[in-house]
């Protein structure tokens, strides 16, 4: 192995001193009860706006699938803000999706539009990510990092 910042050939390795490979962070808080009545008061047309088909599924396969969807609100509003847009320049909400495999941490899989800025700003195609839900919130972080910042060093 190279002493850090030397030059070692693998593109992987090759970064500036100092240079973690993060973009772009963006962090949300919702609160559930507000939550609760935006999809009470617009049900489906809410969730078919914001949400994708597997991400509907996965919260309503839940005991309490409003927190799930708090989190993945927030998730989808942490990404925009890791991204440096908001909701603007073309995005829409379906383009950010939570996925989430058993046994592993959520990501915030990009599409579309959301997926071009990614890489224009040096990222991947995919967001790092961190849900949680307590009490009356759900909470996430989102981070964007350049697409071999998580790759294992060989």
């Amino acid at each position: 192995m190279s002493p850090p910042g030397e030059p070692t050939g693998r593109a992987e390795e090759v970064r500036p001193a100092g240079d973690p490979g993060v973009r772009g962070i963006g962090i949300d808080l919702v609160h559930l009860p507000r939550m609760r009545g935006v999809i009470e008061r617009w049900q489906e047309r809410f969730l078919r706006r914001v949400f994708t088909d597997g991400e509907i599924a996965y919260c309503q396969a839940r005991r309490d699938p409003t927190q799930h969807f708090a989190a993945r609100f927030a998730a989808k509003e942490a990404g925009l803000k890791a991204l440096g847009t908001g909701l603007r320049l073309g995005i829409n909400w379906r383009e950010l999706e939570v996925r989430r495999e058993r046994g592993q941490a959520p990501v915030l899989v990009l599409s579309g539009r959301s997926q071009e800025i990614s890489r224009a700003r040096g990222g991947g195609d995919r967001l790092l990510l961190a849900l949680t839900h307590d009490g009356e919130y759900a909470m996430a972080q989102a981070m964007l990092v350049a697409p071999d910042a998580t790759a294992a060093t060989r």
